[in-house]
């Protein structure tokens, strides 16, 4: 797990980002107008809870159980204390913006509980074109402003575990302050994070980089500024706090400090040197400000560390590390204070690897200390806690380690740590896979044993690089980046284990044998071993192959429609075939090495094979490829295709460029071939559903642009016509790896997140049928019902999803819908329509792609707004002048 979210990163990157998805986006050519028609789909997880770093944990200090996480590719999460979950509050960045998925700093205002606020964009280099922003709520995380940056963020570069990089004053809290990385230096915000510029004052940018030699730009970027602290002793409210501490990645000038209120600023006198400070957090009931330190910026690396305590008021430097610094092969980086008794202090050796990760607390501010666990007589080791992780039983890994090594492990990358400033058993940390916590934390102090759980439901952060929904056996088989994969037998729990023996670091790429679903290969990245594996049970037990020479990474992957044979194009070597599993493979000709493989669904061999535009087809169980004499498909390999179920030869290809053919292709002679359809303006994935009632074709999705809007789209009648089925609340960033229908289930569709996890959706269409067209413009007439819900309530403010139904016999070609509020409420912020609000008369209409709504269908929106008191329904909709049912 050492390398995780940076080959997270790169197998995303390498699946389409850098080769043509979203840094590469362009103008092209317009395709035709498409009228579109939409449908209410309601959303879900494929439950796996957790399987991500998660590098922040931020309380409010104001309001009991009020906290989030933020994560490094896939978003941020706000607690539910009712029930114990994570609500993503980032679903609604688009395709375009897809970086800001990345949060590389949250803060939560403490004078304003409302308020929060989110440093977004994932990478500092070239991997992504758009620049960072601050994104702020004023309802906790409901609907969020932008305030675009001049310099990129990076939520996922090295370093990011640092921090808290943005930090609300909490005295002004119109006055925020950021730490800018790549030399940008400190940027204030005076009007509650709208706009901002730089402290021009504040003298040092910062200079460690982890690595200078490489030429990407990844690991040599400046980490630059690293925290914020306010000493909230130092003011009053509605006046600015004077003094402000600032941790800047420089191993010899690692902390400043301004006394007026960041006018002026000065390194701090007498500072460590040669590390740099991963956390600066305040005790200002006793005036210490406490410093964890590490050799390194992590989140990986760091082999020495040190804690050190400074004393506000004197100026006293004091080494406080629980061990002598010839004893570390790590660093320090998780640290907290309990507000309730601030002399017990907590922190975490995040770079201890082997045997487990060390957390460390003392209850006299330092002065000495306790560990999580200790040798007896090694390798023995007494543990202070107990670990139950039934919820989540994959983090055991499925691994018998020997002693010191145990499982479940404490955690890694243990960089987020935080006490709950309103109860002192509860705590919560971050790992390189999950959240674990504890609510009886003081038993560490009576000699008993606390007891640590994964507190991660609702948080869903893995990476998806390619999904599978065989016609029997379990619904859903995955790979995943970092954590392998699953075979999900039931959508709402969680599985019991990962794809094990052999446990990949990442799956790339898995199949099925069409005509006997319980033959299923994967391949994947592994450190030392095979690289591909079989499973003869639908991915319930599994048995590694063997590689040919010179392998050195997972590729892609097919299996014959009767799993006799395996086409498999690794990392590293060429296209190889097989007869059975694996046990001899030999190379294929033809077609180059990096293809991308698939199998036709009906011949067992019949293989398809693409690279750099050119198409390719085997008719010998992948012996040998020829390639198709067809032209004008996508030129470079930001391309996905698939072949239709019970269709030899029906293959459908998508994929491109802004800079070159782009869209979705369909062959009904083997790939000999290809149309372009012309309603799809930009397509990345395809996938195929069960056909609607009546229909004999089945059902497509794609995540695409058409009709001059993103989103993942559904046809039921050969992509003559398209139905978007997400709206603009729910897009997940970047959807340009994987797509699936349910060949059992009409209108459910799978989507791989590049840090959201596998997002799950079912239609409330379920009569089926065609996707309407454009169709006759009768206007809004016929019978109609809304189905009016509050998703979310907070003192002053809510959350509400709208569906709107048409029960006539007619389509819809444009619609108007009306309601009073009856307690005052206003909208503040409206989704999938727009709107207009005169006193407490709200009228709502059609954006251009959801107007369209034939009978049985419906249009759905949602809005935020704002209440002083009451929130009731409104009681009465109507459909221009026609009164609609309520249910």
């Amino acid at each position: 797990m050492r390398r995780t979210r940076i080959l997270t990163a790169v197998l995303a990157l390498a699946a389409g980002l850098l080769a043509g998805g979203p840094p590469a986006l362009a103008a092209g050519a317009p395709e035709p107008a498409t009228a579109l028609a939409a449908d209410t789909y309601t959303w879900k997880n494929a439950r796996v809870d957790g399987g991500g770093f998660v590098p922040g944990i931020v309380f409010n200090r104001s309001e009991k159980n009020l906290a989030y996480a933020r994560t490094d590719i896939g978003g941020a999460y706000r607690w539910q204390e009712s029930t114990k979950t994570w609500t993503p509050l980032l679903d609604s960045v688009g395709w375009d913006d897809w970086g800001h998925t990345g949060v590389v700093s949250l803060a939560s205002d403490s004078a304003d509980p409302d308020r929060v606020y989110a440093a977004v964009g994932t990478y500092t280099n070239d991997w992504d074109p758009g620049n960072g922003a601050v994104l702020r709520s004023t309802d906790r995380g409901a609907s969020w402003k932008k305030a675009d940056l001049p310099f990129k963020l990076g939520g996922n570069m090295p370093g990011r575990g640092m921090g808290e990089r943005l930090a609300v004053d909490p005295h002004d809290n119109d006055v925020l302050y950021l730490g800018a990385p790549s030399g940008h230096g400190l940027w204030r915000s005076t009007d509650a994070g709208a706009t901002w510029s730089e402290v021009t004052s504040f003298p040092n940018p910062g200079n460690y980089v982890q690595d200078p030699s490489d030429t990407s730009g990844y690991a040599s970027d400046n980490q630059g500024i690293t925290w914020v602290t306010f000493d909230e002793s130092t003011g009053s409210g509605g006046t600015a706090t004077k003094t402000v501490y600032v941790g800047v990645a420089d191993k010899e000038n690692a902390v400043y400090r301004s006394t007026d209120a960041g006018a002026t600023w000065q390194r701090i006198a007498g500072q460590p040197t040669g590390y740099l400070a991963h956390k600066g957090v305040l005790d200002a009931d006793n005036g210490y400000l406490y410093l964890a330190y590490s050799d390194t910026g992590g989140p990986y690396d760091g082999g020495k560390g040190r804690l050190y305590r400074y004393a506000t008021a004197t100026g006293t430097w004091t080494d406080i590390s629980p061990v002598a610094e010839a004893d570390t092969y790590y660093g320090f980086s998780g640290l907290t204070v309990d507000r309730q008794n601030p002399g017990t202090v907590m922190a975490t050796a995040y770079s201890s690897w082997w045997p487990d990760t060390q957390i460390f607390r003392s209850r006299d501010s330092g002065g000495s200390w306790t560990q999580a666990w200790s040798y007896t007589s090694y390798p023995d080791r007494e543990n202070r806690y107990t670990m139950d992780v039934s919820s989540s039983p994959w983090l055991t890994w499925g691994a018998n380690p020997s002693p010191p090594e145990q499982t479940p492990k404490l955690g890694w990358m243990t960089e987020a740590l935080e006490i709950d400033p309103f109860d002192p058993d509860r705590m919560m940390y971050g790992t390189g896979a999950t959240i674990y916590g504890t609510e009886n934390l003081t038993r560490w102090d009576s000699g008993s044993k606390f007891t640590i759980t994964p507190m991660v439901r609702g948080l869903e952060e893995t990476a998806v690089n390619d999904l599978a929904s065989p016609p029997s056996g379990a619904p859903l088989l995955s790979a995943l980046g970092d954590i392998g994969g699953f075979r999900h037998t039931d959508l709402t729990k969680v599985p019991s284990m990962m794809f094990t023996q052999p446990n990949f670091t990442s799956t790339t790429s898995l199949d099925f044998a069409e005509s006997n679903p319980d033959t299923v290969v994967r391949a994947g990245n592994l450190d030392s071993g095979p690289h591909i594996a079989f499973s003869t049970d639908n991915g319930a037990n599994w048995f590694a192959g063997t590689d040919p020479s010179g392998v050195s990474g997972g590729g892609t992957v097919a299996a014959a429609a009767d799993g006799s044979r395996f086409v498999w194009s690794p990392q590293g070597a060429g296209v190889h075939h097989a007869t059975g599993f694996g046990t001899s493979w030999s190379a294929s000709a033809g077609i180059p090495s990096g293809a991308v493989v698939e199998s036709d669904r009906v011949d067992p061999k019949t293989f398809y094979g693409f690279k750099s535009g050119k198409f390719y087809v085997s008719t010998d169980g992948g012996a040998t490829f020829t390639a198709s004499p067809a032209t004008g498909l996508p030129s470079g390999d930001s391309v996905r295709f698939k072949a239709l179920p019970g269709a030899r030869g029906d293959v459908w290809l998508a994929g491109g460029s802004g800079d070159g053919p782009y869209g979705l292709w369909h062959s009904t002679d083997a790939g000999a071939t290809f149309t372009k359809l012309a309603n799809v303006g930009e397509a990345d994935t395809v996938g195929f559903g069960k056909a609607a009632p009546g229909a004999s074709y089945q059902t497509l999705f794609t995540s695409a642009e058409i009709g001059g809007v993103r989103g993942i789209f559904r046809s039921t009648d050969k992509g003559a016509t398209w139905t978007r089925v997400n709206d603009d609340a729910h897009q997940w960033g970047w959807t340009g790896a994987a797509i699936t229908g349910d060949p059992r289930v009409y209108g459910r569709v799978y989507v791989a997140t590049n840090g959201r996890g596998i997002v799950y959706g079912d239609t409330s269409d379920t009569g089926g049928g065609t996707d309407p067209g454009p169709g006759p413009d009768p206007g809004p007439s016929g019978a109609c019902e809304v189905t009016y819900r509050i998703t979310n309530e907070w003192p002053d403010g809510f959350q509400a999803e709208v569906r709107l139904t048409n029960t006539g016999s007619a389509p819809w070609n444009g619609w108007t819908l009306n309601w009073s509020f009856t307690d005052g409420q206003k909208v503040t912020q409206f989704w999938n329509a727009s709107h207009t609000q005169t006193g407490s008369a709200v009228t709502v209409r059609n954006t251009d792609w959801n107007g369209t709504v034939a009978p049985g269908s419906s249009a759905a929106f949602g809005f935020t707004g704002s209440r002083t008191g009451a929130n009731a329904q409104p009681a009465a909709f109507a459909l221009g002048d026609r009164a609609c049912a309520v249910r």
